[in-house]
């Protein structure tokens, strides 16, 4: 197998993440967002849609998202179970993980994109060009806010999004608070139950990578 990477960027964290959580060694090759390298004709043949993380698998598939990515490698390596160890479990991991997919991910994406200079004409990852939208900066930082709340009520009655056990929800939510920081958005101070719950994620040897 080979995956592609990008040391700076939140999507390809996950991937590398769950990785490392299932103590598995994939070749990598990292591709540098800030160069454009994505977008590079080698890079487009492997995906056309110019997005990062990607696995390619030892029988010749190309998968180009962090949910097929993670679902492969849990059929392929089941311990330890990051994506519940019941049917129950298993909706549950992937309903919390397509709500912080949606109020976290990309709101703050939202924000980056269409304020942050480097992003000029970027708005949107993939092949074409996007203007940016004063709009949709305000209405993301706006969305990221409500996500910290939303975080913090789950986080108040579950020691995990999930339940009772660390899985691929926790991977994706801790990423996104963490890279909120390049929109200037941290945890509130009042949100003990979120801090907590990053600060027990971060003594994982995981989330130094």
């Amino acid at each position: 197998m080979l995956f592609y990477d990008c040391s700076t960027a939140p999507n390809p964290r996950r991937a590398r993440m769950f990785i490392a959580e299932k103590g598995l060694e994939i070749e990598s090759r990292e591709i540098s967002i800030a160069e454009r390298q994505q977008l590079s004709a080698d890079f487009l043949v492997i995906n056309p849609h110019g997005t990062i993380p990607v696995l390619t698998t030892d029988d010749g598939a190309t998968l180009t998202e962090n949910l097929a990515i993670a679902r492969y490698l849990e059929l392929l390596h089941p311990d330890p179970p990051l994506m519940g160890s019941s049917a129950r479990e298993e909706a549950e991991v992937l309903m919390w993980n397509a709500i912080v997919e949606a109020q976290g991910g990309h709101p703050i994406a939202e924000a980056l994109r269409n304020s942050h200079p480097a992003f000029e004409n970027r708005a949107i990852p993939g092949p074409d060009n996007h203007a940016q939208v004063p709009e949709l900066a305000e209405r993301g930082f706006r969305r990221v806010a409500r996500f910290f709340d939303l975080l913090d009520a789950r986080l108040s009655d579950s020691p995990y999004l999930a339940g009772h056990f660390f899985s691929l929800a926790d991977i994706s939510a801790f990423v996104f608070v963490d890279f909120a920081r390049v929109i200037k958005m941290r945890i509130p101070a009042e949100h003990s139950a979120t801090q907590r719950w990053f600060d027990t994620i971060s003594q994982r040897p995981s989330a130094a990578l």
